[in-house]
């Protein structure tokens, strides 16, 4: 198992390779704090939709019967099974001014591509479907006796989710919304066709190995898995002692 782990963990030492001075902060345009800003508050903006869009999706493919589910969740399948490259060509065109949404939206100053918007947009389809899946299992595992229970006790469907099914798949949804993070702040496929500028930290660390070589991409990929890496591991020690108490 240690030679497993070791061999598993051996790319973290490329951090240490000498590859030259590291440049940081005005030697390469754009590659300081504008990429790491970009992602981290898109990424947000994402996940607040994730959440606030995935999360009823999730309550009722938990709580719908075994046909409907599949149907439904072969459905969210899709945009998880999509291939990231071609997922954002297929955004670039369903939203580019030859479809007639596009066109609405262009007309009324939503720019689709190379924006803010389709930045974040972008982020929520390839992040969505992995929550309301994680989401799903985690609330499938709440006991629906006791979601009736309250119900029968006079709890609106409001107060019983807030009161019953939310303590109970707090950590589940936790472990959902970290794998979404990590899927919508590291996607590079998708993003680097439908939203090139402003750049994120995984279209900036292309750019700036394509210009400049591993000495500008180094101080960016240190950062980029310092905000990605532990959100999901934090996660993941709780539920093991969750389980170890239990």
């Amino acid at each position: 198992m240690l030679a497993f782990v070791l061999v598993l963990l051996y790319p973290l030492l490329g951090l240490s390779a000498r590859v030259g001075p590291w440049q940081w902060n005005g030697a390469i345009p754009g590659s300081t704090s504008s990429a790491v800003w970009n992602s981290l508050f898109f990424t947000a903006i994402a996940l607040v939709i994730d959440v606030l869009l995935g999360t009823p999706v999730a309550l009722y493919l938990a709580r719908s019967g075994t046909r409907d589910r599949i149907v439904w969740e072969a459905a969210v399948l899709v945009s998880v099974l999509m291939p990231p490259l071609a997922l954002g060509i297929l955004l670039s065109l369903a939203f580019g001014p030859a479809t007639a949404l596009g066109a609405w939206l262009l007309r009324i100053g939503v720019p689709t591509s190379n924006s803010s918007v389709a930045f974040a947009a972008t982020q929520v389809y390839v992040s969505i479907g992995y929550y309301i899946l994680a989401a799903r299992a985690a609330l499938a595992a709440v006991p629906p006796e006791l979601e009736r229970i309250a119900a029968l006790l006079g709890s609106s469907p409001l107060q019983v989710f807030r009161r019953v099914t939310f303590p109970l798949a707090k950590l589940g949804l936790a472990a959902a919304l970290s794998i979404a993070w990590v899927r919508a702040l590291g996607e590079f496929g998708a993003v680097v066709v439908t939203a090139y500028y402003p750049s994120g930290m995984p279209v900036q660390i292309w750019v700036n190995l394509q210009d400049a070589g591993m000495p500008a991409v180094m101080p960016l990929l240190v950062v980029f898995l310092l905000t990605a890496l532990p959100l999901p591991w934090l996660i993941h020690l709780l539920a093991q002692k969750r389980n170890v108490t239990a």
